[in-house]
């Protein structure tokens, strides 16, 4: 213990003289967080639109104004047709509203509002499709048009975000993605140094073992993981006004068991790498992208097809991202979310034990 204590510090000791690592410790993780927290949005708001309005009555118009009211569209101005407005790229949607819209309805008579979408982004017209609809019905039910009403009536209630706050889904998964890149790049750069400056040499000469020298280095990286773990979700919390639907005990131990895991990735990187920059891209490549596209921050995981769907099923950022969600939107607690530290235990020690095989096998060699 005493050896990886001293490694630990002197460790830390070179991370605090180098000023290049400390700001990539800092402002990286500061940047992403802002970048991602406010940048990212999956729901569609301000799509242009046209609306050709053939009948240019009280309840046209009626109509018009309940359609702009989602706040999802935004209404161009537009003195041509409405195909030619979505061949310009003007508008991603164009209503045309006939010139017997209202007598047409009043004398409870079918009518046709004709709507074509630019179907280049399927996800975007597929919402402007749906709202179309969900426009017309409860446009009619206001409007009290409808000749019968159901008999069923759906009364429907979001939960967990019934203000459909997006920062409640992104910023959480966020901190998934910034915990897992960067005490794991941190990590990776420090290990590959000791190889270009020849240092790792000494190791390999000295009694320290392989297993040692990863735990000294991992608990140095761990320490900063923590300091970097604080200011970001402290930081991001009080931004996007977040706080913890539950007693957050298996947030915390998650949360280190998920650095620790982090960190054990980038040893492994870089025990593996030659230099500063495979390392840089072995973290980038397999850690960023990874968590980025396979871990459900952005797309649902069923969403993810085999075979991609079973490296998602040993990544560590999409049961962290699971974590996190719960903690600050779902709130069940140790009840919903008791296997993921398991998980993360198990998926630390296979990080470990192939570090530690690698690194024992290059100090035979030297």
């Amino acid at each position: 213990m005493k050896r990886i204590l001293t490694q630990c510090i002197k460790e830390l000791a070179q991370f605090r003289r180098d000023r290049l690592t400390v700001a990539l410790a800092i402002l990286l993780p500061l940047a992403t967080l802002f970048i991602f927290g406010f940048a990212i949005r999956l729901e569609a708001t301000n799509i242009p639109i046209v609306i050709q309005d053939l009948n240019n009555s009280p309840l046209s118009r009626s109509y018009i104004e309940q359609l702009m009211a989602t706040n999802q569209f935004q209404l161009m101005r537009w003195d041509n047709n409405v195909m030619a407005a979505l061949e310009r790229g003007t508008a991603k949607a164009g209503a045309i509203i006939p010139p017997d819209f209202d007598s047409q309805i009043n004398l409870n008579q079918p009518t046709t509002v004709q709507v074509l979408i630019d179907g280049t982004d399927a996800n975007n017209a597929r919402i402007i499709q749906n709202s179309f609809r969900a426009t017309t019905n409860a446009f009619l039910q206001t409007a009290d048009l409808q000749q019968r009403q159901p008999n069923i009536v759906a009364r429907i209630r979001l939960w967990f975000n019934p203000g459909r706050k997006e920062s409640l889904y992104i910023v959480p998964g966020v901190y998934g993605v910034i915990l897992w890149i960067y005490p794991s790049l941190l990590a990776a750069i420090a290990m590959v140094r000791e190889k270009e400056r020849g240092t790792i040499l000494q190791v390999y000469a000295s009694s320290l073992s392989a297993a040692e020298l990863l735990l000294g280095k991992g608990l140095a990286y761990f320490i900063i993981g923590i300091a970097q773990a604080i200011v970001i979700i402290g930081l991001g919390s009080l931004l996007f006004q977040l706080s913890f639907a539950v007693e957050p005990s298996v947030f915390i131990l998650g949360t280190l068991l998920y650095l620790w895991t982090s960190v054990l990735f980038g040893l492994l990187i870089g025990v593996r790498a030659s230099n500063q920059n495979a390392a840089v891209q072995g973290v980038a490549t397999i850690g960023f992208l990874t968590s980025l596209l396979l871990s459900g921050f952005i797309y649902p995981l069923s969403n993810i097809p085999f075979p991609l769907s079973l490296i998602s099923s040993i990544l560590p950022a999409r049961y962290y991202i699971e974590l996190s969600r719960d903690a600050f939107v779902r709130g069940t607690g140790w009840v919903g979310v008791w296997l993921i530290p398991l998980v993360l235990i198990f998926i630390s020690l296979l990080l470990f034990n192939a570090a530690r095989r690698v690194l024992s096998k290059m100090q035979l060699l030297d």
